[in-house]
């Protein structure tokens, strides 16, 4: 059966359903630094530091009174559980959030700060998966799934509805991909409002599930993901966000950690804010020149800086590593 996909008025019903918890975030210029027309979408600034507030608030939003007070359950990384944890707090629905045993303390406290119970399970988003599908049976809690539902991706897609607001000039929009909610909202707001604006997916070159779906034409899983960027790393997409995929994105593309990790110093350095390298992988792709050798732009880029979920420790041991990497190349490399 065919996937039904968001419409344009979907993601405008969810805008207005957000507009009063979700930031209407800045775009910064860093056209200098950057040597040619760059803009950065900073959904880092969100409540709870990154987009992710948009679709979690959508949808916890939609539920039933009844559901909310049973309570929701959702498994994460980390961004997803901090956002749900906030909209389940502001709709007045208890949350329960499973993290893997890797997960961030910040993202951890995050969660924890907002109210939410985090249980810890495994190191893959399978067996988060499952131990949240377990978690609702048992305690009869609602599933608010970090990417694979409609009400998820239209409300992602709100951020794309902002971008052509801000920059009617845009003629790229670069999106970070994990699961594929934000790739697939943002490229339906965008495609439906302008079609000749391209949107280009950037993953790691460690989890590229996306990219490996788009070529086969199916959702692959892959066998493992691995990657600095720790909220891009599920082993496979969304059915809903492939076939959103498939219809609006001109093209997926990779990259791989050190440039990330490149992308979080320069943002740092040139833009002032902070980037956690899922949130950098789309500057990445636009410095190292991987966008460029997929797709040809002419005109202003927009990435979006998905996430800000990253402590001053952490930045410093990336800074310190990849010095070092630096350090050990051979002079000429």
């Amino acid at each position: 059966m065919p996937i039904p996909l968001v419409t344009l008025a979907d993601i405008r019903e969810a805008a207005a359903r957000v507009e009063n918890i979700a930031r209407r975030t800045p775009m910064l210029d860093v056209s200098d630094a950057a040597g040619r027309p760059f803009f950065l979408k900073c959904e880092s600034l969100q409540p709870s530091g990154a987009f992710k507030i948009r679709g979690a608030y959508n949808m916890v939003a939609r539920l039933t009174p009844e559901q909310r007070a049973r309570g929701v359950v959702t498994y994460s990384s980390g961004n997803h559980g901090q956002a749900m944890a906030l909209a389940a707090r502001e709709l007045g629905a208890p949350a329960v959030v499973v993290m893997p045993t890797t997960a961030p303390a910040i993202k951890v406290e995050g969660a924890r700060s907002f109210g939410a119970e985090v249980i810890f399970e495994g190191t893959t988003s399978a067996e988060r998966r499952r131990r949240a599908e377990a978690e609702a049976t048992a305690r009869g809690l609602t599933m608010v799934p970090p990417f694979d539902h409609e009400w998820i991706v239209a409300g992602q897609g709100t951020a794309g509805l902002e971008i052509l607001d801000q920059r009617s000039d845009v003629a790229a929009v670069v999106v970070p991909v994990g699961g594929g909610g934000l790739l697939a909202g943002i490229a339906a707001a965008v495609k439906l409002s302008r079609p000749n604006v391209k949107v280009i997916g950037v993953e790691p070159s460690g989890a590229a599930a996306m990219k490996a779906s788009v070529d086969a034409g199916h959702v692959v899983t892959l066998p493992s993901t691995h990657s600095v960027a720790d909220g891009l790393m599920p082993v496979r997409p969304g059915d809903i966000t492939l076939a959103h995929v498939q219809r609006f994105v001109d093209a997926v593309v990779t990259v791989d950690d050190p440039a990330i990790v490149d992308a979080v110093i320069w943002i740092f350095e040139h833009a002032k804010v902070v980037a956690e390298p899922s949130g950098a992988a789309t500057t990445a792709a636009v410095l190292s020149g991987a966008v460029d050798a997929a797709i040809h732009v002419e005109g202003p880029i927009v990435a979006i800086v998905s996430g800000g979920n990253m402590g001053l420790e952490t930045f410093e041991d990336l800074r310190r590593a990849r010095h070092a990497e630096r350090d050990a190349q051979p002079a000429g490399s």
